[in-house]
């Protein structure tokens, strides 16, 4: 079996399915279709799935025409049919997973796919996880099911774990050019899943066992997370000393080794960072370690909305109004600059925050023109708002969240009463008639 699967993919003739066709699995498909394989796209959320029929794409930092494309090239299809994964050579998991109201794991996701992967399994497939989980997802909660089909690991089937390393609104780097971990369940896997994505991603870089490559992704994120709390709890200290964080961080960053330049902010958002280190807490617990550097950092990055909002409460006050009749305007609904993913994105803490106070709280963000439901906030029911001098006036705040490039900042700064600055974004402006408070 390894010998045939392995020249369907030299050939370029093996059949690739991507299982979630959202930031990591639609570029994935793209880039094995830019390769020259026959993909085929899997999604439970049928609007994508007529998106994509119709040439339409829905992530518009990957290009309006991808594709419409894809299409013409032919070679692509979508579907919500699981039932078609036995006609798949290849499929890579790339679906959620997120935690629960208690920083728990949910890999509903993963086993849903598992299983419907497991009903298809015939033998001469690759499956390879990209999902960022805790290490032994691979082995203990796919592996068996596909086991009980009665097929052999690395003789029937193969099974490897890719963490995704996404990061959506990049310039300088793609799913093509990002190095790719690759570990297999065992050898014959980990050799085929090396094959497979040598031909669409530019260095690949094997390790000896899924569970190093799960736990890599972990450490990545944990790396980011535990730097951010660090220099959020920074900026609360330096606040109270009426010291400038950003000035710090530009100080200190001139220094040539041993220090990166993290950034502040109102909060974590996004599809890893806030998320993935639970994973391992969760995990760490089941061998009797604890993870200490982690949950300081989540609780530190965990109150930082709270900050920012008492920050802002305070800024009202001191301009005499009062807060049950304030108006404020939030810049910034996505996670980060210049994209439209608004996952886990602290503005949500923000607003929520803001109207359980009684402010009437609006937005504006070129990116997002209105919101939609999502797991943890629902349906917040609101429109982007038109950025203008006549609009800025009529607030009483505006709460910078997230500094969009595409952001009028000298209107901003021209026309509001008073600035709530989480991302030094004023910073940059000549002149700026409003009072600014950093947070």
């Amino acid at each position: 079996m390894k010998k045939t699967l392995a020249g369907k993919i030299e050939n370029k003739q093996a059949v690739v399915g991507v299982i979630g066709l959202g930031y990591v699995g639609l570029p994935l498909l793209k880039a094995f279709h830019a390769a020259g394989y026959p993909v085929v796209g899997f999604d439970v959320d049928g609007r994508k799935i007529e998106s994509l029929k119709a040439g339409r794409n829905y992530l518009k930092h990957l290009g309006s025409d991808m594709v419409a494309t894809m299409l013409k090239a032919g070679r692509f299809d979508a579907t919500s049919d699981m039932k078609r994964l036995g006609e798949c050579d290849v499929v890579i998991v790339c679906v959620p997973t997120p935690v629960g109201k208690h920083l728990e794991p949910d890999i509903s996701f993963i086993e849903n796919a598992s299983n419907d992967i497991a009903a298809t399994l015939r033998p001469g497939q690759l499956v390879v996880l990209e999902s960022s989980t805790y290490p032994r997802t691979t082995r203990e909660v796919m592996l068996p099911r596909f086991e009980a089909k009665g097929l052999r690991v690395g003789q029937d089937f193969f099974l490897a774990f890719s963490p995704e390393r996404e990061d959506p609104g990049r310039k300088d780097h793609n799913t093509q050019t990002i190095p790719k971990l690759v570990g297999g369940i065992e050898p014959n896997s980990g050799e085929l899943a090396v094959k497979l994505y040598s031909h669409a991603i530019a260095k690949i870089v094997p390790v000896s066992s899924a569970e190093v490559a799960e736990a890599a992704k972990l450490l990545e994120n944990i790396y980011r997370a535990v730097n951010i709390a660090m220099v959020n709890e920074m900026k609360v200290i330096l606040d109270a000393m009426d010291i400038d964080v950003w000035e710090v961080i530009e100080a200190a960053k001139t220094k040539p080794f041993g220090f990166q330049a993290f950034y502040p902010g109102p909060g974590l958002g996004g599809h890893c960072i806030p998320v993935d280190p639970f994973y391992l807490t969760w995990k760490a617990r089941e061998v009797g370690q604890t993870t200490r550097f982690i949950e300081l950092a989540g609780e530190v990055n965990h109150h930082m909305p709270r900050y920012v909002v008492e920050k802002t409460i305070r800024a009202l006050n001191e301009a005499d109004k009062a807060t049950k009749s304030a108006r404020v305007l939030v810049l910034g609904l996505a996670y980060k600059p210049d994209i439209d993913d608004v996952r886990e994105s602290p503005t949500f803490d923000l607003i929520t925050q803001l109207e359980e106070l009684g402010v009437h709280v609006d937005y504006n963000d070129p990116h997002v023109p209105a919101t939609h439901h999502m797991r943890r906030w629902g349906d917040l029911g609101k429109k982007s708002v038109e950025l203008t001098a006549q609009s800025l006036a009529t607030y009483d705040c505006v709460l910078i969240a997230t500094n969009h490039a595409a952001t009028d900042w000298q209107l901003v700064g021209d026309h509001a009463k008073l600035i709530v600055d989480t991302r030094n974004a004023m910073a940059k402006v000549p002149s700026v008639k409003a009072r600014v408070v950093k947070a």
